[in-house]
């Protein structure tokens, strides 16, 4: 029986690529809509603001930005004209665009591998520059490494988006791979199973080996 589960889940492997596609729009979608909302607009500011490579979306320079950030869901209005002024809204609304359009593509590919390839390349910069947050943002650390502030803790979930990323980013391309060779097997896992032949630890498995050729 557990051989059996195994196999199952050896076989299952694209099914569970396809789930990681789906959680990653559904994560993109949602997050990138929240971005149209003020509050979460306003939550990013110490990120953008302080970053080497994103600071110039706004008009104003860190760290003015503290006198005027509200707590979640409070509106004040001294506190929300200064982020208009700053471009806070402007930009958060096109980040989320952005941010909804790379889910989009990430799940789309699950029926176009180049579309696929996109997507997951441009979430995978995405959560890498997400990251950069951890060095360049005051606000991430309570005092120094490793005690994270509630903004760090948050950022370095990151790492798992990254990693989800990457896994559909080599999906996609083996897929393209495929779509130049259809005897380039399934997957891995049905690369495997597909095989009765005894696997030495050291060869390499079937896809490696044909993958290599191209």
């Amino acid at each position: 029986m557990t051989q059996s589960y195994l196999e199952w889940l050896a076989r299952s492997q694209p099914d569970f690529i396809h789930l990681v596609r789906i959680a990653i729009f559904v994560v993109m979608a949602w997050i990138g809509g929240l971005k149209f909302v003020p509050y979460e607009a306003e939550s990013i500011v110490p990120f953008v603001a302080n970053s080497p490579i994103m600071k110039f979306f706004y008009a104003r320079l860190a760290p003015e930005y503290k006198q005027y950030m509200n707590k979640e869901g409070e509106p004040v209005a001294k506190n929300r004209a200064w982020h208009q002024e700053n471009r806070t809204y402007l930009f958060a609304n096109a980040l989320g665009t952005v941010i909804i359009g790379i889910g989009i593509l990430v799940l789309l590919g699950s029926f176009s591998p180049k579309l696929g390839f996109v997507g997951a390349l441009l979430a995978a910069g995405m959560s890498f520059v997400t990251l950069s947050f951890l060095i360049t943002t005051p606000e991430a650390w309570v005092s120094h490494f490793p005690y994270l502030a509630g903004s760090g803790r948050l950022v370095i979930k990151d790492l798992i988006m990254l990693s989800a990323a990457l896994v559909c980013l080599s999906s996609s391309a083996q897929d393209l791979l495929r779509s130049k060779d259809p005897q380039l097997p399934a997957g891995r896992g049905a690369a495997l199973i597909g095989s009765t032949a005894p696997h030495s630890p050291g060869a390499p498995s079937t896809i490696l080996q044909q993958g290599a050729r191209h």
